[in-house]
């Protein structure tokens, strides 16, 4: 294991929502009133500046800017300004710092995603989860270190490699719980199978394993014993941490109607501050549903109903249990959106095609700056004109939090020393607290 933690943390974990599809930056954080005097208008070329197009809009002749047809309001201590569609996010605006100048390299959704959670746009790379369960270890002994959870039924497909371990020990991979039948595969013994019989089974197994350890000295070997125990354990520890019924109704209530359906984005965002509370060191909530090429004022109003409350719930909930101060929350898609039209533009109805140079994200707790707004962009929100903040940034500041210098926390494989930010990466100072 690295010698870690580096320097004294202010963050112990991290409960990360992805947005998975990209939110329109336009219509949520990144208020643009000036678009409204240049509605239907191309989008100047100067603009533009030459930024390749994706498949999807290469072949338009006209690129029309499309103004968002929401209404915005400044909230909190730093004037915030926010989407009539996020009210209970505008409710929480003195305890997250809103990021409009992120920018990413990747134009297309699995790279992007791919470069977000991993830090390269190349498959097969440790996620941010698996790097920090190698960095710092796991706190629980019934849970594993890194969960993965996911909801939203359309969208973009996620795929298992976000939570993977890569090259790193396997052990140190995201366990995904399911949202239908038992959370974890295989968490209940079949039938007549009895937990002293499930016991006496792994013992034994146990013993060939080890012996097999000791005769080729593998370490996946080592790790597959250590996962038999975990899944073990887990067939106790789960069934408690899924079972809501000890929650007060004022803290159901506060996750919306939705928490107790089981695998909805509330039920989720409840459920990572369950894990968090029992020692999960990194929660990664995946929803899907925001790629909208298309009809995006009906879809964007579907997808923010469905996620601001559970959001916003999430940090009241971890701020009333002292447990935002050491907790990373972070809320963000793997790039932004146009704001020209794709496709037919109205006065009431467009679509917007994908954006790398600016999104917006926010960010909370752990050492992070609180009631904030970082960056800003250009009257198109479409070119970042002060504090540019790559992912690897990003990256390294989250990994800063934790205690962990992100050029230091790296692992060796195939004669390179790889790690999280690749070779890139600066913490950034405003977003510290």
């Amino acid at each position: 294991m690295p010698d870690v933690p580096h320097f004294p943390p202010t963050a112990k974990r991290v409960i990360y929502l992805c947005q998975s599809g990209a939110p329109s930056q336009i219509d949520l954080y990144d208020y643009k009133p000036k678009l409204q005097q240049w509605a239907t208008q191309d989008l100047p070329d100067s603009v533009r500046d030459g930024q390749r197009l994706t498949g999807m809009t290469a072949a338009q002749e006209h690129f029309p800017i499309a103004p968002s047809v929401f209404d915005f309001n400044q909230y909190g201590e730093s004037g915030a300004w926010i989407s009539e569609l996020l009210p209970h996010t505008a409710s929480i605006a003195n305890d997250v710092t809103f990021v409009r100048s992120m920018f990413t390299e990747a134009i297309n959704h699995d790279p992007a995603i791919t470069l977000m959670q991993t830090g390269t746009q190349l498959a097969g790379r440790p996620s941010f989860g698996a790097w920090l369960s190698y960095g710092l270890g796991s706190v629980s002994e019934d849970l594993p270190a890194f969960v993965a959870l996911t909801s939203g039924d359309t969208g973009q497909p996620l795929y298992d490699r976000l939570w993977g371990a890569g090259f790193l020990p396997s052990r140190h991979q995201g366990v995904k719980f399911r949202r239908t039948g038992d959370p974890v595969l295989y968490l209940s013994n079949p039938p007549g199978v009895t937990r002293g019989d499930r016991r006496k089974l792994l013992d034994y197994l146990a013993m060939l394993n080890h012996a097999r350890a000791n005769e080729l000295g593998d370490p996946e070997i080592v790790t597959r014993i250590a996962q038999y125990e975990m899944a073990f354990r887990m067939q106790a520890s789960v069934p408690e941490l899924t079972d809501f019924s000890d929650e007060p109704e004022h803290v159901l209530k506060q996750y919306g109607d939705t928490v107790a359906t089981p695998g909805s984005y509330a039920s989720n965002c409840l459920l990572a501050r369950r894990l968090a509370e029992r020692g999960v060191r990194f929660v990664q909530l995946y929803h899907r549903g925001w790629d909208h090429h298309t009809l995006l004022p009906k879809s964007i109003r579907e997808q923010a109903a469905a996620t601001d409350q559970p959001s916003a719930a999430l940090i009241k909930d971890l701020k009333q249990r002292g447990m935002l101060k050491d907790t990373i929350v972070i809320w963000a898609g793997e790039f932004g959106r146009t704001v020209y039209s794709q496709g037919r533009l109205t006065k009431e109805d467009y679509g917007r095609d994908h954006h790398p140079r600016c999104f917006s994200i926010w960010m909370a707790g752990g050492g992070l700056a609180a009631g904030k707004v970082v960056g800003r962009t250009d009257d198109y929100s479409y070119n970042i004109e002060e504090d540019p903040i790559h992912i690897h940034d990003f990256n390294a500041t989250l990994l800063h939090c934790l205690g962990i210098n992100h050029t230091r926390l790296t692992f060796k494989y195939q004669g390179r020393h790889h790690r999280l930010t690749d070779i890139a990466g600066n913490v950034v100072q405003p977003l510290l607290g």
